[in-house]
């Protein structure tokens, strides 16, 4: 019975938790650049060519460089990127998400570490990086 209250005890404090998270001014930020990002025409047109881009990409991906349009694809693909990660209200819920990500971490790195210090957490933004195997490449795969 004391490990089925220490259960519901530790579930209240992680929705407290949560709701401290989801009312913080970092996830207001983020929810505000959100709506801003889908709501803005230009960012939207530049999202779509770069994930029309990216369809050519994974296209040619399975040829490699003996594909006949691979060193177009990469520089449109290159390109198409640039200037949407120029565009300020991508930048703007890049750095946001990038900022949401970061508390992330930071609280469950604290979590993490006030169990053990051998319990891993996620930290500079990992889970925003496509790694692979979800080790960073440690493993020593190519990720």
């Amino acid at each position: 019975m004391i490990a089925t209250l220490e259960y519901v005890e530790i579930l209240d404090q992680s929705e407290q938790l949560g709701k401290m998270i989801m009312e913080s001014e970092v996830m207001d930020d983020y929810k505000n650049r959100q709506v801003a990002l889908y709501e803005d025409t230009e960012a939207q047109e530049l999202i779509r060519a770069f994930t029309d881009m990216k369809q050519h990409y994974d296209d040619i991906q399975r040829f490699g460089r003996y594909h006949p349009d691979y060193n177009e694809i990469m520089k449109k693909v290159r390109s198409t990127k640039r200037e949407m990660d120029m565009n300020e209200k991508v930048a703007m819920f890049k750095v946001a998400e990038r900022n949401l990500q970061n508390l992330l971490d930071e609280i469950s790195s604290y979590v993490a570490l006030s169990v053990s210090e051998q319990i891993k957490a996620p930290k500079d933004g990992a889970a925003l990086t496509d790694s692979g195997c979800g080790h960073g490449g440690a493993c020593g795969c190519s990720h």
